[in-house]
Formats: C-alpha cells, sequence, structure tokens
C-alpha cells in the first residue's frame, strides 16, 4: 500500500506577518495578541463553541436544574453526552455541581459567575445564527451547484 502526503495548498505560505490578527472593520491588530496565545484560545473555543455546551450553559441560565431536567430540556442529547458536557464545563469552572446528601443523592447543576459571563456572548452568536441562517443556506446551495456541477 503507498502512502501518498497532501502538497502544499498553491499560493499559502507562512509569514511572520500571519501572526497580526484583523479586528474589527478597519483590520485593528487585536490588542495582546499573540501566537503563543492562539492554543488556549483555541482550546476554550472548543469548550465553549460546541453544539451541546451552549446549550446547557443557555439553558442553566434560567438557573440551576438537575440531570435529568436537563435532559429533558435539550432535544437529541444522550445520558453519556450530558454527563460529558457538565463535566468539562465543571472542569473549566463554568459549572458547579452540587450535591445534597439524601437517599437518593440530590445533584443540581449551576453557572459559576464565569459561566454566567459566557451567557451574553453565545446569545449573541446564537441570534447571529438566527439573522443569518438564510444567507449560509443560499451560500452553501451555490457552493453545492458549482461543486457538483
Amino acid at each position: 500500500m503507498e502512502i501518498t502526503r497532501p502538497h502544499p495548498q498553491e499560493g499559502t505560505q507562512s509569514y511572520a506577518s500571519h501572526t497580526r490578527v484583523p479586528h474589527g472593520d478597519a483590520g485593528d491588530i487585536v490588542p495582546g495578541h499573540s501566537p503563543a496565545a492562539c492554543p488556549a484560545v483555541t482550546e476554550v473555543l472548543s469548550r465553549v463553541g460546541d453544539k451541546w455546551s451552549m446549550q446547557v450553559v443557555m439553558q442553566l441560565g434560567y438557573g440551576s436544574m438537575r440531570f435529568n431536567q436537563l435532559r429533558r430540556e435539550i432535544d437529541g442529547i444522550s445520558q453519556r453526552m450530558l454527563t460529558r458536557t457538565l463535566r468539562g464545563l465543571e472542569r473549566d469552572g463554568l459549572v458547579d455541581r452540587t450535591v445534597t446528601p439524601s437517599v437518593p443523592p440530590r445533584v443540581d447543576y449551576a453557572l459559576t459567575p464565569l459561566g454566567q459571563s459566557l451567557r451574553g456572548p453565545v446569545a449573541l452568536l446564537g441570534d447571529w445564527a438566527v439573522a443569518n441562517r438564510e444567507a449560509v443556506a443560499q451560500a452553501r446551495s451555490e457552493y453545492d451547484l458549482r461543486e457538483d456541477g
């Protein structure tokens, strides 16, 4: 079996200036941005930007909830995925898990202040998605026609 390696994409080269990230309409450079910070940003965005984390954060914005209540409110999430998502959000300091000793034990989940601070950006992203869903669908259709034709 022969292993083939992809060729570098034509016209793409890495330059030192590529570490300057434009921001805003004026093309300003993000203050304090450094190439070393990119992996940290990517790591955080991979947590907060996934489909289930966003939904958990928005649901918990209404107040603390128990596991099964969250599962009922988030359409399509499996028990395993909700468990993994809550653990990740707890590890990242966005969700608190409180166990109340009883029979059976009661477990409640709530947003931390850091988690609460994420609700605004998540809501803005959701608003953007709703406002632009038709434009995205149109762009996808046009792209598919070009690629298939």
